[in-house]
């Protein structure tokens, strides 16, 4: 398949390419250089996970957040053995 650039430098890639790699608007693609051939290659996404990392700016004390949020955990001084029942007023 041959294809003229534009005088942007822009070349449109076949349908039948885009298709065939699952390129759509707005996938991101990667260009490499090999040989005097150049590759072009859909660009994976990026895993949900690994674009949390860095989101929180200044560390945390995760046991502090969990406290204020849920509120203490179990203390056996405190908490009563066994479950909790509740009296019928009568």
């Amino acid at each position: 398949m041959k294809r003229k650039v534009t005088t942007k430098g822009q070349v449109t890639i076949p349908k039948e390419i885009r298709d065939r790699l699952g390129i759509h608007p707005g996938t991101e693609v990667e260009f490499k250089i090999e040989d005097r051939r150049v590759i072009l290659r859909r660009v994976a996404a990026m895993d949900p996970i690994d674009a949390l990392v860095g989101l929180i700016e200044e560390p945390i004390d995760v046991d502090a957040y969990l406290v204020e949020s849920r509120g203490p955990g179990f203390d056996p001084r405190l908490d009563p053995p066994g479950p909790l029942t509740l009296d019928a007023e009568e």
